[in-house]
């Protein structure tokens, strides 16, 4: 007996066509269209979810360096001392100190001298 995949080939098709939702043209309602976008943009989320992580370390110590040259300290040598002193603070935490409570981080800084 043949089996017939209507239901489930239609099932496959709308749930990828839901995914397309927002894109632009033909490629929201054209299932090939569809998929052939849907197949860049998820490599392209995939990508951009490791290059996020990389992004924010940037920018973190963009604003410690920024924050500590204002203190007189160089980025890498605030670092190598926050080490020396085994003061365990992410350059996350750093950076939102540097930006938002500039006195806590003067501080810090004071201490690593």
């Amino acid at each position: 007996m043949r089996i017939k995949r209507g239901v489930t080939a239609s099932k496959r098709r709308k749930n990828l066509l839901q995914h397309a939702k927002g894109f632009q043209w033909r490629r929201k309602t054209n299932f090939r269209a569809a998929k052939e976008a849907l197949l860049h943009a998820w490599t392209y989320a995939y990508r951009d979810r490791r290059n996020k992580k990389r992004d924010r370390r940037v920018l973190w110590q963009a604003k410690i360096n920024a924050a500590s040259r204002n203190l007189g300290v160089q980025y890498s040598r605030l670092i190598n001392n926050l080490n020396k002193v085994n003061i365990e603070l992410d350059r996350k935490s750093l950076a939102y100190l540097a930006e938002h409570k500039p006195e806590v981080f003067a501080h810090i800084v004071e201490n690593t001298k």
